[in-house]
């Protein structure tokens, strides 16, 4: 665990500033991770209860959540509403001196504003702007709201999630989609700079949520194309194209991974396991062998992992070069000795509360310039004064008014 740098003038996104009006996670991410390597997130929320990501998940000492704590990380938050006159105009002199935008809106929201892409093109023609919605701007579903759990449906994940016959599960956490469209958006954004860095014309990039799960399902479409195949849920193992392939219980209760994509590297299971024999030619020593015969290899699998502990079978495992690795929960993910290497858990220091809290660190990892985590999230409304007067340049009685005005 390790405390981050704090300064940013090294970083490749230093000089970038960044406004998220967004909610919750999807855009807010991607200005996250933007934030993580250099840029200036200004979080702007409304003056009355702010961010719903704030109230999001398990309540902390500070009166927000954990998950606004950690994801909320390097952004300043400027309270500004966007319903008054006065905060469109005072947004738009925000917008006038910024490269990126994050917002998450229903689709025709900042259009009802005054706020539009056209509106704030002309302001500032410069801009990249990352709009994220459930279906995206445009088609016949661009209207409907939009969250994760159903963007996992409609992507067609959590139809596969789940044993054979029964009823769909959660893939995972239940806003998996929400990171994957915010690290779409992260890349849309950095591409759109760099279009504009060519040509100094900004552009929107219209990311749905929907759509970033369709596009990690690997050959659903063209299998479907090519040959009607339709996938079902497979349980914890998927043996649609590898066997074994999948999740095997423990004698100590817990669960191992354990991925044979080929003929050879069955063949070292086969001798983690003290019997080379199984992955000879008479036996199953060929994929399509194996694939024929799953259930039986999947069975002497179990059966193996059954008889020995986590930490046998992977020992065993890793001493073949047997792709495997453990089921890991939290808590054992706090005891990895990888993660640590990796310094993949942070420890910020919380001014608000005293304590140190651990969130994950930035990645991917850049050798020569590693994001940074400066600050956790911020209360609500706390950089409002400082933003105004270092940014706009507003003075203390313009900030007094717009506070007596409830713009702020």
């Amino acid at each position: 665990m390790h405390t981050s740098n704090p300064d940013t003038s090294a970083l490749p996104l230093h000089g970038i500033r960044v406004v998220d009006i967004a909610t919750i996670i999807a855009a807010p991410f991607c200005a996250t991770l933007l934030g993580e390597f250099g840029a200036d997130v200004l979080k702007i929320e409304h003056p009355l209860g702010g961010d719903g990501l704030r109230r999001f998940g398990t309540p902390s000492q500070r009166g927000d959540t954990l998950t606004w704590v950690s994801e909320a990380r390097n952004k300043r938050s400027v309270t500004l509403d966007l319903r008054l006159p006065e905060g469109v105009a005072l947004f738009k002199e925000i917008i006038a001196k910024t490269d990126v935008l994050c917002e998450n809106f229903r689709t025709g929201t900042l259009e009802k504003w005054g706020l539009g892409w056209d509106v704030l093109h002309a302001i500032n023609p410069r801009l990249v702007m990352l709009r994220v919605t459930g279906y995206g701007q445009t088609g016949p579903y661009k209207d409907r709201p939009g969250f994760a759990r159903v963007a996992h449906a409609v992507g067609g994940i959590a139809y596969l999630a789940g044993m054979p016959k029964g009823t769909p599960v959660t893939p995972g956490s239940t806003t998996l989609g929400d990171y994957m469209t915010g690290l779409y958006g992260c890349l849309g954004v950095l591409m759109a700079l760099r279009h504009r860095d060519q040509t100094g014309e900004g552009q929107y990039v219209d990311a749905a949520l929907y759509e970033s799960v369709f596009r990690c399902t690997d050959e659903l479409a063209p299998a479907y194309s090519m040959y009607g195949m339709v996938r079902e849920r497979m349980g914890s193992s998927h043996n649609d194209f590898a066997c074994p392939h999948g999740h095997f219980a423990t004698r100590d209760g817990k669960w191992v991974a354990i991925s044979c994509a080929t003929d050879k590297l069955f063949s070292r299971l086969a001798a983690a396991m003290g019997r080379p024999e199984l992955a000879s030619s008479s036996t199953y020593g060929e994929q399509k062998v194996r694939l024929a015969h799953c259930h039986a290899v999947n069975e002497i699998v179990r059966d193996w992992c059954g008889s020995l502990t986590r930490e046998e079978v992977l020992t065993r495992c890793y001493a073949t070069d047997t792709p495997a690795g453990p089921l890991n929960n939290i808590a054992d993910i706090f005891g990895d000795r990888q993660f640590h290497a990796r310094r993949n858990l942070v420890a910020i220091d919380d001014p608000l509360t005293g304590e140190s809290m651990v969130i994950p660190s930035p990645v991917p990892l850049l050798s020569e310039t590693p994001g940074t985590i400066r600050s956790l999230g911020p209360t609500l409304g706390q950089h409002t004064d400082e933003v105004l007067r270092d940014v706009l340049g507003k003075s203390d009685a313009d900030i007094a008014a717009l506070r007596a005005q409830r713009v702020i």
